[in-house]
């Protein structure tokens, strides 16, 4: 009976094993297909808006959430926003003042803060943007359903919930 005992248990942990493998395999798998997809549709705006508006992506990033912030914000707000450091959106902020469609205001009561702030036509070349890229992305996704579209929203919002809550020992 000790020995059935044991090769029941031997027998379990090589397949718990086997599952813990098979989805660290599944996992990486499935990683690497978010990245792959990723890397596709960003190379693909990153061309479509340099050769259609002159812009990069970080630069429309930072022209969409000034747009969507709807009030000027601070260099700290704007990179706490996109999720990059002050320094990255200093040089993305020059750009954009350059070609006049971003300007920096200082606030009155502390002059040492600086606001950033759509200028009319930076507004104006932004809603344009913005249409453009609701298209783009359109058509590249447009071989998915919409019904596979809404299952695949709900896996990857499965997937950031499982990700936010994830723990891994150091």
């Amino acid at each position: 009976m000790k020995t059935k005992g044991k090769f029941q248990e031997s027998s379990t942990n090589r397949s718990n094993q086997e599952s813990s493998t098979n989805r660290s395999k599944e996992s990486l798998r499935t990683w690497l297909r978010l990245l792959s997809c990723e890397a596709i549709i960003e190379q693909r705006l990153r061309s479509l808006l340099r050769q259609n508006f002159s812009v990069t992506l970080p630069q429309f990033d930072v022209l969409s959430e000034l747009e969507r912030a709807g009030d000027p914000l601070t260099m700290s707000q704007l990179s706490k926003e996109l999720m990059v450091s002050n320094g990255n959106v200093t040089g993305v902020i020059d750009r954009l003042e350059k070609t006049g469609l971003a300007k920096r205001v200082r606030a009155e009561h502390d002059r040492r803060i600086q606001y950033i702030e759509l200028t009319t036509k930076g507004r104006k070349e932004f809603n344009k943007m913005a249409s453009q890229h609701e298209y783009w992305l359109a058509a590249l996704l447009s071989e998915l359903s919409l019904t596979e579209m809404d299952k695949l929203q709900d896996l990857l919002l499965s997937a950031r919930q499982s990700v936010a809550a994830g723990f891994i020992d150091a």
